[in-house]
């Protein structure tokens, strides 16, 4: 018998394509009971927006094989079958390999990556070409225990503040869950570990300020109740959910796009696959001027200098990563103190 499939027509900048649905019932999202189908529907109905957010970069896509309830992998690499009209670019990972990592130009690649069992779509910070310098600075505003989406919001305000002072225009967008995620665009000189302390000189300035609110460390047993300022989103091949990407939650939220004006008015958790496409057509895309005028982590860099003349020194990196330079013990506070 022959497997249920459909085909979806995807206009793009190379004319419209004819894409295959396979399995165009199957539910990902159980407790709402959104199919693959209504997911490419979606990617369809954001396509322009989507791709100028997360087109032209390498992209990690996170997939499932089953519902968004079961088991998930992600997927750098073009896998066998990729479509001629999808490219790929090689990009260095922390480890000094070098592979080749997928690349979206048009809306029919998001949707061939749906077709892929795709749901997150994880954008590089950088473009295909010189994806060894960023043009984003990005800082993930992570609501720890005991706070919410409502703890993030006076945060991201002065943050915004911070960056401002810096000499850095911010846009935002909700995680898809209970935080925000702060972005500048930045001019692609600087390679990633300088954009990383640009990012903690950042953290430390607003830590500086909001002391008893946000928090730059990195072992939980030390955060608190506090929101928690993700630096090592920075870090290369690392990355966070992109503009206008499902989540794998639930409710089928997605990272969306807002305004500064509507941060303090909104619940994220009304931004879904089923009303985010309307609110589109209604509202325009707030990120669609972001890469007008781009500026430099100068200002940042120069304060990360400061702090490292008044003693604060370079912060952990991730447990995948090599050991680096000039980095603390990768020891747990509380392990530190017993081995004392």
């Amino acid at each position: 018998m022959a497997s249920e499939q459909t085909t979806l027509t995807v206009d793009g900048p190379n004319g419209s394509r004819d894409m295959r649905i396979s399995s165009p019932s199957r539910v990902l999202w159980p407790e709402v009971g959104l199919t693959k189908l209504d997911l490419a529907r979606y990617i369809v109905d954001v396509g322009e927006a989507f791709i100028a957010a997360n087109g032209d970069r390498p992209v990690s896509l996170q997939r499932f094989s089953g519902n968004v309830d079961g088991e998930q992998f992600f997927s750098k690499n073009p896998p066998k079958g990729t479509p001629d009209f999808i490219r790929s670019v090689m990009v260095i990972y922390p480890s000094a390999r070098t592979h080749p990592q997928l690349v979206l130009d048009e809306p029919a690649a998001a949707v061939w990556a749906v077709q892929m069992n795709t749901v997150v779509f994880h954008p590089w910070p950088s473009r295909a070409e010189n994806s060894d310098n960023p043009d984003q600075l990005r800082i993930d505003l992570d609501p720890q225990p005991g706070t919410d989406f409502d703890d993030a919001v006076p945060a991201a305000l002065a943050l915004r503040e911070v960056l401002s002072e810096a000499g850095l225009n911010a846009f935002i967008k909700t995680s898809g869950n209970r935080g925000l995620h702060v972005y500048a665009p930045i001019e692609p000189k600087r390679e990633f570990l300088d954009v990383r302390h640009a990012v903690i000189a950042a953290a430390r300035e607003l830590e500086r300020r909001m002391p008893d609110k946000v928090t730059t460390n990195w072992w939980k047993e030390e955060r608190g109740e506090r929101i928690f300022l993700d630096f090592n989103q920075a870090n290369r091949d690392r990355t966070i959910a992109g503009a206008y990407s499902p989540r794998a939650l639930p409710h089928a939220p997605v990272s969306c796009p807002i305004t500064w004006d509507e941060l303090e008015n909104i619940n994220p958790k009304d931004f879904t696959i089923l009303t985010v496409p309307e609110r589109l057509k209604a509202v325009g895309d707030p990120w669609a001027d972001m890469n007008a005028e781009p500026g430099t982590i100068d200002t940042l860099l120069g304060w990360w200098d400061r702090d490292l003349k008044d003693g604060l020194g370079e912060m952990p990196f991730p447990p995948d990563y090599p050991k680096m330079p000039g980095e603390p013990p990768r020891v747990q506070p509380s392990r530190a103190k017993k081995q004392e």
